[in-house]
């Protein structure tokens, strides 16, 4: 299968209004303001290509047949892939079959055998050339002419019409976006060209020893000395216990390149700031607005800047104003707007941005236009929610805390670790799928890993959106740059370093969905470079909290400032455990206080489901000499990683469900293990709810097809675990504590809860009733209460037993459910023998809306026994869907009961046949049943 790739189209956040401006009068000579993506290239390496920029950069340079085609964003070994020139390194052992960026690499793995340069054993040392021509209207001569790269990696130099517009030394670092004023170069009326040499990284790095066997104890992240940190740019491309060396080191044109048109005044760096000044009461709002205006004519400038706000996802009356402004011949100026001089910017009764499970992330969008005596010059527009975010720390018995606020109330942070794709092959369809997903989990946050990138515009975009909370790690990691290894010298240029910061914060400085500003992973940089960052935070941004780092690891000197606003310590802790833990263990951690009174890293493997292994692994077969069902390439795809935490994981299973007969057989045992343990890790967390900050994963997503550390697969594939997540972190929850066997219900929320009645039942296998409970409670708001204790009832129960716990409300609504298997010893291998129960399946309603189908389905258990782990799947032409956003999913259902559930799929995914319901479980038949599309 090739790499996924599609056109990125324009974010919302530096979004230009394509149309005329239709509405103004003739007299004002208005014309368009355009931002069109240059898309289709031609690439080549310079090894091949002996031309200059000059001769590139002209139209009149005819490109041999040898130059690949390709759509930017794309990297050059993404390029390279689609042009059949390499396998696709997403596939079994497929990247081994690609030379390195390394020469010492290449030699230890003969890779320079693979090289399709001639003469050229490393087709990375030297510096591609990308290449395009578009055409530019002879109307616009005379106007303002933009050519914005929103990403390269790593070096650039840029062509244009025979002219250099930009060189190396300036175009340099992956998260800078770099605006070119290419107005002199530009030929209205005619077609122009395009030419930009990407230069690789300046120290490609060392990878370590690749995962070519299973099980390996060890893996290097970073290289054996880390020196990717040379560099600014995405660390983990060297290769991480979780993702291989990706052989290009991802150099190229990664995000999209646009030429925008407007007349001689530009508005840049827009910033909106929204304050709640009366909290708790939200009931009125004060907005400020800054900008630069930009005059780039040789004339002064009188004009005004148009203000409108308008609701982005909800109905209401728009505000606007005008203010004027002068401007000087050739000069900038920066303007603040703010409600003490505009009246409008005092919002009534303003709809709120809430994260995820605390309210509607409501948004509103700002467009800003510059009209003069010449027309409307510039209009742009940028979406934004009125929300706050704060941050405390608090001292809890030797460990500092760190709570986070959002409009003035504390939120549970829960969530995990966001990492980049390994070739960065996300499109903004991608993303959508991804962030839906995480949505649909109930979590409220996503760490981008301070080794990762300084994420895509469209991926805060629907963050904001979708209600996630975003917490933004700089690129410094414990393993490069000398927390672990690596050194504090690296980066090696401060300078590009700092300007990577700047341009970070002023691109996603708007978005309500970005929380906090971490100073990196796992350690710290020398400093310089952490001033630079705790001060541009403040400076530029000051509206959401710097942190240090995102562990307890760091330890700056005492005299270095540490959070800002506060000068507190970070009071996060990451460290795992990583590997498998039995599920008791997370509440004794938890218990214990210390590093998990807030706690940003734990995991366990968590193997992927039976359905998509075939496409992690294309050759199922076991080698007889390591434990089934795993071959080498499993250990090419992350079995190996985490320092022998795959072995360990493995061993759990086969001790508490026994060795597995076949490999379907493995898959399900795994995903039991997946369920309790991700499961813990929040219910834990949440049983002290109001004494913790907050849980995360390492991680969420995967970088590539892996069987590690995810809750989805590459695939899109939720395991167990998501399920078991997303179940323990619905707003208002049932569940048995595992440190004392009470059964508690957790609000999360700020809404009381009154009148709420709940039942515990616990039975044996064969269906028998050991003790069933049932009362009534009321809840107020983050509200946590015991209810009933099962301490007795479990210590004497033989054998496997079940805890079926559920929630409704005072009028019988349920709102939440919960089952557990117990067994004294931990010995499960009987499950396999449970009585056989019958489930029916009615679908009671289907939808259509926004590109995706949905069903409510109900399933109904008719026998008299407990119908476990239930796991539906739609399906067509004999395949999963996926993705597949299930509102419960690895359910059980007691005997005589039933379970009403939601499943929404994108229309795209439901072409190619009659979609099914698949219907499996661990003692049920397989049947699947006709779904109307």
């Amino acid at each position: 299968m090739p790499p996924l790739k599609f056109c990125k189209r324009l974010s919302a956040v530096s979004a230009i209004l394509l149309c005329a401006i239709l509405s103004q009068p003739v007299l004002l000579r208005a014309q368009p303001v355009r931002q069109v993506q240059l898309s289709h290239f031609t690439l080549q390496s310079s090894a091949v290509i002996k031309a200059g920029g000059d001769s590139l950069s002209s139209v009149h340079y005819t490109p041999p047949n040898y130059w690949f085609p390709v759509t930017v964003p794309s990297t050059v070994l993404t390029g390279l892939v689609a042009n059949k020139v390499y396998p696709d390194p997403y596939i079994g052992m497929n990247n081994m079959l690609i030379p390195d960026a390394s020469d010492s690499f290449n030699r230890k793995y003969n890779l320079e055998q693979y090289s399709y340069l001639p003469g050229e054993p490393n087709p990375w040392k030297k510096p591609y050339w990308y290449r395009t021509t578009f055409p530019v209207p002879a109307a616009d001569k005379g106007r303002h002419f933009q050519l914005i790269f929103k990403g390269i990696n790593y070096r650039a130099e840029v062509w244009l019409n025979s002219r250099i517009i930009a060189d190396s030394a300036k175009m340099v670092g992956m998260f800078s976006v770099f605006d070119l004023d290419v107005s002199a170069a530009i030929h209205a009326g005619e077609e122009n060209a395009l030419a930009v040499k990407i230069y690789p990284l300046d120290v490609p790095g060392e990878p370590a020893t690749p995962q070519l066997e299973a099980l390996d104890e060890f893996y290097e992240n970073g290289g054996p000395t880390g020196d990717i940190g040379k560099n600014v740019t995405m660390l983990s491309s060297v290769g991480w216990d979780w993702i291989p060396e990706v052989h290009d080191r991802n150099m190229g044109i990664w995000q999209p390149v646009y030429l925008r048109t407007t007349g001689q005044v530009v508005i840049s760096k827009p910033r909106i700031v929204t304050e709640l000044p009366n909290l708790p009461d939200t009931s009125i709002a004060r907005l400020s607005l800054d900008m630069t205006l930009a005059n780039n004519s040789a004339q002064s400038r009188q004009g005004s800047v148009e203000v409108t706000i308008t609701p982005e996802n909800f109905m209401g009356e728009p505000i606007s104003f005008t203010k004027k402004e002068a401007l000087d011949p050739g000069g900038e100026k920066t303007i603040h707007l703010s409600a003490a001089d505009i009246p409008a910017l005092l919002m009534h009764h303003p709809r709120l941005w809430w994260p995820n499970g605390y309210g509607q992330p409501w948004l509103y969008r700002i467009r800003l236009k510059w009209a003069d005596g010449s027309g409307i010059s510039d209009d742009t527009s940028f979406v934004f929610g009125v929300r706050t975010a704060g941050s405390t720390a608090t001292m809890v018995n030797g460990f500092v805390r760190r709570d986070f606020f959002v409009n003035g109330k504390r939120i549970h942070l829960t969530g995990g670790a966001w990492v980049p794709d390994m070739m960065l092959n996300r499109d903004r369809q991608r993303y959508d799928y991804e962030l839906r997903l995480c949505r649909n989990a109930n979590i409220n946050l996503v760490r981008i890993w301070g080794g990762g990138l300084g994420e895509t515009d469209e991926f805060y975009e629907l963050a904001d959106r979708y209600g996630l909370l975003v917490w933004q790690d700089f690129w410094i990691t414990g393993d490069t740059n000398g927390g672990f290894k690596g050194s504090a010298d690296w980066p090696l240029q401060s300078a590009v370093f700092v300007d990577n910061v700047i341009n970070t914060i002023y691109r996603i400085r708007n978005h309500p969905s970005l929380l906090v500003w971490t100073g990196g992973n796992e350690g710290h940089a020398r400093k310089e470079l952490y001033d630079a960052m705790r001060d541009n935070v403040a400076n530029l941004d000051g509206t959401r909290p710097f942190i240090p780092c995102s562990s307890g690891f760091s330890k700056a000197p005492k005299e270095w400032k540490a959070s800002w606003p506060d000068d507190q310590p970070a009071g996060v802790y990451s460290g795992g455990p990583y590997s498998w833990q039995d599920d008791a263990q997370y509440y004794r951690l938890v218990d214990a206080g210390k590093d998990w009174v807030f706690k940003d890293e734990t995991g366990i493997p968590s193997q992927p489901p039976y359905n998509t292994l075939s496409r992690i692994i294309p050759n199922l077969v076991p080698d007889k000499n390591l434990p089934f069902p795993l071959n080498n390439t499993w250990g090419y795809h992350d079995a190996c990683t985490g320092n022998g935490h795959y072995d360990t994981y493995y061993k759990a299973m086969v001790d508490r469900y026994g060795a597995p007969a076949n490999v379907r057989d493995f898959c399900d045992k795994m995903q039991l293990l997946n369920a309790g343990g991700y499961r813990s890790i929040f219910e834990a967390a949440g049983h002290k709810l109001n004494e913790t900050g907050g849980v995360m994963l390492w991680k969420l997503n995967a970088a590539f097809p892996s069987v590690i550390w995810q809750v989805y697969d590459w695939y899109l594939e939720p395991n167990a675990g998501y399920y078991f997540m997303q179940r323990a972190c619905e707003p208002v929850h049932i569940q048995l504590n595992l440190d004392d066997s009470a059964v508690a219900v957790v609000n999360r929320t700020y809404i009381k809860r009154p009148d709420l009645r709940f039942e515990a039942q616990v039975i044996g296998m064969t269906g028998a009733t050991l003790l069933k409970k049932e009362g009534r409670l009321s809840l107020d708001t983050t509200d946590v209460k015991k209810v009933l204790s099962l301490r007795e009832v479990l210590s004497q129960a033989q054998g496997i037993s079940f805890v079926l716990l559920r929630l409704t409300d005072g009028g019988g609504k349920p709102l939440s459910n919960n089952v557990y298997w117990m067994s004294p010893g931990h010995d499960f291998a009987d499950l396999r023998s449970m009585p056989a129960a019958n489930v029916q399946a009615t679908v009671q309603a289907t939808a259509k809306k926004d590109g995706y189908t949905d069903w409510t389905i109900r399933f109904t258990n008719t026998s008299s026994r407990l119908a476990f782990f239930l796991n539906p799947q739609v399906i067509v032409g004999g395949d999963e869907v996926l993705p597949s956003y299930w509102s419960d999913n690895y359910f059980s259902i007691p005997a005589g009961q039933s379970v009403t559930v939601k499943v929404s799929c994108p229309v795209a995914a439901l072409s190619g046949g009659t979609p099914q319901l698949r219907l499996e479980g661990w003692n049920i038949r397989s049947e699947d049943l006709r779904l109307i599309p």
